[in-house]
């Protein structure tokens, strides 16, 4: 970055100077996965009772994606609630299979982990060593966590003794529980569970695909191989859990500096391809689901009207 350049001008330029080849190339893979995953939902939605269509799957999850971005986790419950408008299937049942999609993507994430650091191990501890994290800290952090469980462990109870009480709150209770466990139990009915198994590496194997290609859209990343994107990946994940200090965004702050000690990128270049990857990702996502928020409505609409 040139002296007395503004950050933000300096983060166009960059964006300017991208490969735009490679970053609709990153859309198209963006939006292929969405699809994988719209068919994976669907394929879990099949055991249910529930039959949904493709389609409705996807307007769903892209409305779902479009409110997580105003309300952390915020998008699986609304997710649901957009396909219950659209087919009918019950939020309960259906946010049991949502439950289900999250620990299969856990999983998916340590495989991509436990390679990443079986790969580039001396490099990862090396950064992980180089974090500002103060060990005192942690405590409060897990202090912090513990009494949020507590809470919500004293929130279910008091639900359960209300509910104990009221004879409609019991039923609706014990519905939403049973349409849960149903959704919960899904994967286990599954007719192809290794097409489920396909689609679940197919996503992110796509992801892993769409983080080389915002790689190879920049000058001053093109360089570096398949390892740093897996590295890449590692930071991010290590990024939703570390404590920095000053209430910096994590992401926004151990991807750059991961780049900048693990791959020797000058720190100005790294923020803005990190600023540069995030919000264009943040972009087709925004647009995505504002698109499917329109389509849903007409479809309502007509629902409600041939109704």
């Amino acid at each position: 970055m040139k002296e007395g350049e503004n950050k933000w001008e300096y983060i166009y330029l960059t964006w300017q100077a991208a490969d735009k080849g490679w970053l609709m190339m990153m859309a198209g893979l963006l939006m292929i996965s969405h699809v994988i995953r719209a068919e994976r939902w669907k394929m879990l939605m099949e055991p249910t009772g529930h039959t949904i269509t493709l389609r409705n799957s996807l307007l769903s999850l892209m409305v779902g994606y479009l409110v997580n971005l105003v309300i952390p986790r915020g998008g699986e419950v609304s997710r649901c609630y957009n396909l219950y408008k659209l087919d009918n299937s019950p939020v309960e049942v259906s946010f049991g299979t949502v439950v289900v999609e999250r620990l299969t993507d856990l999983l998916c994430l340590l495989m991509l982990l436990i390679i990443a650091f079986a790969v580039e191990s001396e490099k990862l501890f090396a950064f992980i060593d180089s974090l500002p994290i103060q060990p005192s800290a942690l405590p409060g952090k897990f202090t912090g966590l513990l009494l949020v469980g507590i809470a919500g462990v004293c929130g279910v109870l008091f639900f359960y003794l209300l509910a104990g009480r009221n004879q409609k709150l019991n039923a609706f209770l014990k519905k939403t529980l049973a349409g849960f466990k149903q959704g919960l139990s899904a994967v286990f009915k599954l007719e192809k569970k290794p097409l489920f198994v396909f689609y679940s590496i197919a996503i992110w194997g796509l992801y892993f695909m769409m983080s080389y290609c915002v790689i190879l859209a920049f000058d001053e990343t093109s360089h570096l191989g398949l390892g740093a994107v897996l590295s890449l990946f590692a930071i991010g994940s290590i990024a939703m859990a570390a404590p920095l200090p000053g209430g910096a965004g994590s992401y926004h702050a151990l991807v750059p500096a991961g780049l900048v000690f693990l791959y020797q990128v000058p720190l100005s270049e790294a923020v803005a391809f990190t600023f540069v990857f995030h919000g264009w990702q943040t972009f087709n996502m925004m647009v995505g689901g504002a698109i499917s928020v329109l389509i849903t409505s007409v479809l309502v609409r007509r629902k409600n009207a041939n109704s």
